[in-house]
């Protein structure tokens, strides 16, 4: 069974899902960005994950239930927030796994606090590269954020729309669930939908490329660190994963060779397959 619970970080209510028994291991499960949430990525993982662990996925701030605050939308102020959140719980060393965005996140915080790590799992993770997948189209379309809300609006008037959007992230469309489609379709209703990550885009696209990329720091990883990618993912190339677990002193790579860039939800018995693995440190 899957809780809904809500803590305040820094005066901004951090809303989580929480399930599987209150004793550790805790795995922690990070989300991505543009429409997202908790429950969008990580819902069939969680029920998955659940029968042997104490899982908790919190809606980032600015994404699903949490609030909305004012300022940046960084990848730094992001792992700030999820750094006191685990600290509200009174929890360290857990298994910090994130998605995307997330998965910046995550590494994120392995550098800056690495008490509250015990293994890293960035799966198709921001930050292992500069490169614009679209060159000077990404910067505009993070510049001009009007394309963003025009797609928001489509979104929420057509679940057609959205489901053929997705098609950019996965690998094979007709195989994806349709309650994914619904996730995404539902969380796009919400008023606040698009604005943290519209922030994000200001905080982290430049003209030169991505702003928050980990390469020169790999080295500094003090935690086990098991990458995992889609072989198919056009966002984020396969290969700057091998080249960050290549380079993470611990650090090790799966490939997920039947998904793209969405694989919590392309095939989510093989995520939580290597969660488990990253768990069990194998």
């Amino acid at each position: 069974m899957t809780a809904d619970a809500v803590v305040s970080v820094d005066s901004n209510r951090i809303h989580y899902l929480e399930a599987g028994a209150e004793t550790d291991p805790t795995v922690v499960l990070l989300h991505g960005g543009i429409i997202d949430a908790a429950g969008v990525t990580w819902s069939p993982v969680i029920e998955r994950l659940a029968t042997d662990y104490h899982v908790l996925a919190p809606d980032l701030l600015g994404y699903g239930a949490s609030d909305v605050a004012p300022g940046s939308c960084s990848i730094e102020r992001h792992a700030t927030v999820v750094g006191d959140f685990l600290a509200e719980l009174g929890l360290d060393g857990v298994t910090l796994v994130g998605h995307s965005m997330g998965g910046g996140i995550a590494i994120q915080l392995a550098l800056d606090r690495p008490a509250l790590v015990g293994t890293l799992v960035p799966i198709d993770a921001y930050g292992l590269g500069s490169t614009l997948p679209n060159g000077g189209l990404s910067y505009l379309l993070a510049r001009v954020q009007t394309f963003n809300r025009l797609s928001i609006a489509l979104f929420r008037r057509s679940r057609r729309f959205t489901r053929a959007s997705l098609g950019g992230i996965v690998h094979d469309l007709d195989s994806l669930p349709a309650d994914a489609v619904d996730a995404v379709y539902e969380e796009v209703q919400r008023p606040t939908a698009g604005v943290a990550f519209r922030r994000f885009r200001e905080a982290e696209v430049s003209r030169e490329g991505y702003r928050t990329v980990f390469v020169d720091r790999f080295g500094e990883v003090s935690v086990p660190t098991r990458f995992a990618h889609g072989a198919h993912d056009e966002l984020f190339p396969v290969e700057w994963a091998q080249r960050a677990a290549d380079r993470v002193p611990d650090g090790s790579l799966r490939v997920f060779d039947d998904c793209a860039h969405w694989a919590p939800r392309e095939n989510p018995d093989a995520v939580a397959d290597h969660i488990r693995s990253a768990v069990a440190g194998v």
